[in-house]
């Protein structure tokens, strides 16, 4: 699967990097049929959540798979991507 990681008004380090793609590459598991996937870090002004913001967009054959979580580290931010874009993934298997 093709990853595509961008990281928005900073530099991502190495680890992050490899932690991001690690993760995204679980998807294939799930993920029959999928093109690739685009993962963008941002930081975004304070907020109660957390000021890290993963924005992951799966790309499937018909509509694309999108979701955007916050959290007060990148790497919990993706876990939190990750495990929506699994729930959604069942939903469309089950009908």
């Amino acid at each position: 699967m093709d990853v595509n990681i961008q990281s928005v008004k900073f530099d991502a380090g190495k680890q992050l990097l490899e932690f991001v793609e690690k993760k995204m590459s679980r998807l294939d598991r799930f993920v029959e049929r999928s093109t690739g996937v685009d993962v963008v870090l941002c930081l975004d002004k304070d907020s109660e959540k957390g000021n890290k913001v993963a924005k992951v967009t799966l790309h499937v054959p018909g509509n694309d798979i999108v979701t955007e979580q916050r959290a007060k580290t990148f790497e919990e931010a993706v876990d939190l991507s990750l495990d929506v874009i699994k729930r959604q993934v069942e939903k469309r298997k089950d009908k």
